[in-house]
């Protein structure tokens, strides 16, 4: 094993921490009003009793901006966690379905699949993940079949203790840093870097997202309200209409 040094690692992380809030600004300035209205549950927000279009902008800007955000940060982590192990263990890209990331520690080989968290998917996204995690160790073995394959999920935050489920090793948080770095406060050692130049970006964000909110505010008030008061019938038919009227298909 070698070790990483921490310069190594907020060189890595002040590069590619930058490329995630340039990316997040960009995913910003590309949104149309049409397209988060069309992804958006209306139904949600009339049960929340919006009835202002400033309200209304806002909630839907939270809402596709915090998934979206959440994918990009989890890009970033997979990154991260790869550039580390490939540091400490020779740890390199999976080229397999499903697999993030192969590394070996002494005569063991691992197939990782890394994840932000614990809330990672559902049932059925987690069927698959196992499906494609065994799918990799059975190519692996195919080659050695007394191979030592391990296949993990690899979560990056959260205290969940470490467990085996159905042969896939499941860690978490401190944990899974130290499996991938074995430094027990590896952890901790990268919170610093990523709040590097936070305040800049976060401020830039914010301007863009102003920006659009009084774009996005006035073409809804010209698009679903009349006189003012947001038309819910035209905004759901907007959203969920799929009917083709008989006066479309007359000619």
């Amino acid at each position: 094993m070698n070790n990483i040094s921490i310069d190594e690692l907020k060189k890595f992380v002040n590069t590619n921490i930058d490329k995630f809030h340039s990316e997040k600004i960009a995913r910003l300035s590309r949104l149309e009003l049409r397209e988060i209205l069309k992804s958006k549950n209306p139904y949600l927000f009339k049960a929340k009793n919006l009835n202002t279009a400033a309200d209304l902008i806002n909630d839907l800007l939270a809402a596709f901006l915090s998934s979206s955000e959440e994918k990009l940060f989890g890009d970033f982590l997979e990154k991260l966690a790869i550039f580390i192990s490939s540091k400490t263990y020779g740890g390199h890209k999976s080229s397999s379905t499903g697999v993030d990331l192969e590394f070996s520690i002494k005569d063991a080989t691992y197939l990782v699949s890394v994840k932000s968290g614990s809330k990672w998917g559902n049932s059925t996204s987690k069927a698959k993940q196992n499906t494609d995690l065994q799918k990799a160790l059975a190519t692996v073995r195919q080659g050695n079949r007394s191979a030592n394959v391990i296949p993990v999920i690899g979560m990056c935050y959260g205290h969940q203790r470490t467990t085996t489920v159905k042969g896939i090793l499941n860690i978490t948080g401190q944990n899974f840093w130290e499996l991938i770095s074995g430094d027990e406060n590896l952890y901790i050692n990268i919170v610093e870097p990523i709040g590097y130049r936070a305040k800049e970006h976060n401020d830039n964000f914010l301007r863009e997202r102003a920006r659009l909110m009084n774009i996005f505010t006035k073409q809804f008030i010209d698009g679903f309200c009349d006189d003012g008061i947001i038309n819910w019938d035209k905004l759901v038919e907007f959203n969920s209409g799929n009917k083709i009227k008989s006066k479309q298909i007359s000619n």
